[in-house]
């Protein structure tokens, strides 16, 4: 799965590499956590807007905000099964920018957790795949939000956890994020990422706290 993760490119740069078009001015976050607004990238009528959507899928047809705090991550293996995530598949694709993302590798007597930093080894920014959706209140109130979809991990990240987020290689982007294009035409788009581009490194626990939010979250540390 992917319960947090770092998005810290700043806006000029991150605009350039995600082609944007249109974009809401954001900070470097460290630290992203559910129910928390980060920027995605969609497609809007053939223009690529960069914009600040809540973390946790709320369904159009959900009663109310508590279903978004179960849906962070959707697995790609059934995203074309479940009713929350079909509709959107074709129709409500996003990319969600991240420079790094945390898992929590167990101890040998399951006892303790350490927090792992992994990342690409280039540092480049990474693309995971998203879907968003639009819910409303009773006001009729607009709230859009986004889920992760995850993958099987490769096998260097198996060491750490057996899930991993989708993360879209550069010339899936374009097609992920054209809703002329759909799914069965993007050959291995939910292929784990390969291990050999990937690596990871033990962090602080500072980074279980959503509370903070810097770079000390980053900061290598003897396991």
């Amino acid at each position: 799965m992917c319960g947090r993760y770092s998005f810290f490119l700043n806006p000029e740069s991150a605009f350039k590499f995600f082609k944007v078009n249109e974009e809401a001015d954001f900070a470097p976050r460290y630290n992203i956590a559910p129910s928390q607004q980060a920027p995605i990238i969609l497609n809007f009528d053939g223009t690529r807007v960069l914009d600040l959507y809540r973390w946790g899928l709320i369904p159009s047809w959900a009663k109310d905000m508590k279903m978004g705090y179960k849906m962070i991550n959707a697995r790609s293996e059934t995203v074309e099964e479940k009713p929350s995530y079909r509709r959107l598949v074709n129709k409500r694709r996003c990319i969600v920018p991240s420079s790094n993302f945390f898992e929590w590798r167990k101890s040998e007597d399951q006892k303790r957790k350490t927090p792992m930093r992994i990342f690409l080894k280039s540092e480049a920014p990474m693309a995971f795949a998203g879907l968003w959706d639009e819910w409303r209140d009773a006001e009729g109130q607009p709230l859009r939000s986004y889920t992760i979809l995850t993958t099987t991990a490769n096998p260097l990240l198996k060491e750490v956890h057996d899930r991993m987020p989708v993360i879209l290689r550069p010339e899936l982007i374009d097609a992920w994020l054209d809703p002329g294009v759909k799914l069965e035409e993007m050959k291995g788009a939910f292929e784990s990422y390969p291990e050999k581009e990937m690596a990871f490194y033990p962090v602080s626990k500072v980074v279980n706290s959503p509370k903070n939010d810097n770079a000390e979250c980053l900061a290598r540390v003897g396991e």
